[in-house]
């Protein structure tokens, strides 16, 4: 059963990968363009003609891969982003079948889906949301990446605690799912607050260009999640459906 949970998890990770990849190629890659324009162009205003035709062969010295290739190599990574988390995801269902959550396999990963995203995207997401190229600052991306790292943890602690929660509490689905929301979010709140903020948007970015950006890249992990948790869980509940017997002839 595991084996065919995770080959399941595997191969439609892998069309969710591609599916998210379409979206973040259509919404997101004019944005990266955009971003991309304007650091070079803040560049080229900032150093004079001397330096900027330095800084002119420097960038062309450091860029390993163009723009073409990037681009192209954007399917390769959601395709491999949704092998891995196709996998993960499905090991976790296998831990969880039959434990907590919907008695339908299909339920149960429609709800783990759910989990997933709003514990390891959409948590992390609220506190430090994506920058497109020219925000961030490169000496930084070390601490910026372990805070990112740190509320993952946090959002993964909030879903086991409301999970645990929903479970010891009695009285209807009402009081349970009540309990459990305010479990998931207390941990959340007090690890918002307490980490701190980091923004390094330069003066001058358009807001609605760094918005947009934000909102793709969480617009790509909702159409993942969706695609991902739609389509493993009609294959549980089509796995489940007990063969009909053969028609006497």
């Amino acid at each position: 059963m595991i084996r065919t949970l995770l080959v399941r998890g595997v191969l439609l990770g892998l069309l969710a990968g591609l599916v998210a990849g379409v979206f973040a190629f259509a919404a997101g890659e004019p944005r990266i363009d955009d971003a991309i324009a304007l650091e070079q162009a803040a560049a080229s205003a900032e150093h004079s003609h001397d330096q900027g035709t330095a800084a002119h062969e420097h960038e062309h010295e450091g860029v390993e891969v163009s723009r073409g290739a990037q681009k192209a190599g954007l399917f390769l990574a959601t395709g491999l982003y949704g092998l891995a988390v196709g996998g993960v995801f499905a090991l976790v269902y296998a831990g969880l079948r039959g434990r907590v959550g919907p008695r339908s396999d299909g339920g149960l990963a429609l709800a783990a889906a759910g989990t997933a995203f709003a514990a390891v995207i959409l948590v992390p997401f609220v506190k430090y949301p994506a920058n497109p190229p020219a925000v961030g600052d490169p000496d930084t991306i070390t601490s910026r990446t372990l805070l990112y790292l740190a509320m993952i943890g946090v959002g993964l602690l909030a879903a086991a605690i409301a999970v645990t929660t929903g479970r010891r509490v009695g009285g209807g689905p009402w009081p349970r799912w009540t309990a459990a929301v305010a479990a998931f979010l207390a941990p959340v709140v007090v690890a918002a607050t307490l980490l701190p903020g980091v923004d390094e948007v330069p003066d001058g970015f358009p807001a609605t260009l760094l918005w947009q950006f934000r909102l793709v890249s969480l617009g790509t992990q909702l159409v993942f999640w969706t695609v991902f948790g739609v389509a493993f869980g009609w294959a549980c509940d089509r796995a489940a459906r007990p063969a009909r017997a053969p028609v006497p002839a």
